[in-house]
């Protein structure tokens, strides 16, 4: 059976409710995502062209400094990694995540939170941040799902807590 790692990135609490019902449901380890400066309210306004948010999203190359570079992803075959959809696509932060450990032979499989949007270039924006050899999956936007809904999708993904 592989070891299975939910690892999130959340400003709201949102997208660490969904996480953690993920992590229940797969049996998993749960990692956050924290950055080194904590995101305020101002940060998040995506109306303000010069919010932190909005900034780091318009300079793809933004990467944003995480708390810690602890996580051992090295112990993981699947990491489910979690993120609010800004922008269309993953957070800058979530880059800086994926390019400070070697997901070589992993597979990730994405989830997000989001108030409409979908997945958009995600996929696309985070496989340059991994090695060739790591396999990144779209997977759901939990947004409205409830607990059983999401559990039941972890387990047609054939991850169980048993």
């Amino acid at each position: 059976m592989s070891k299975v790692l939910v690892a999130y990135f959340s400003t709201k609490g949102v997208t660490a409710k969904k996480a953690e019902v993920i992590a229940k449901a797969a049996g998993a380890d749960l990692y956050e995502i924290k950055p080194e400066v904590p995101y305020t309210d101002e940060d998040l306004d995506y109306r303000n062209k010069e919010s932190r948010s909005t900034v780091e999203m318009k300079d793809k190359a933004s990467r944003p400094a995480i708390a810690d570079k602890n996580a051992d992803i090295a112990a993981y075959d699947t990491i489910f990694l979690g993120f609010p959809i800004w922008w269309y696509t993953a957070p800058t932060i979530i880059n800086t995540f994926l390019e400070s450990y070697d997901f070589s032979g992993k597979t990730i499989i994405l989830f997000a939170t989001s108030d409409g949007t979908k997945f958009g270039k995600a996929v696309q924006d985070l496989k340059p941040s991994v090695s060739d050899s790591a396999v990144i999956k779209e997977g759901k936007i939990l947004t409205n799902m409830q607990p059983l809904v999401i559990a039941r999708w972890v387990n047609e993904l054939g991850f169980s807590e048993e």
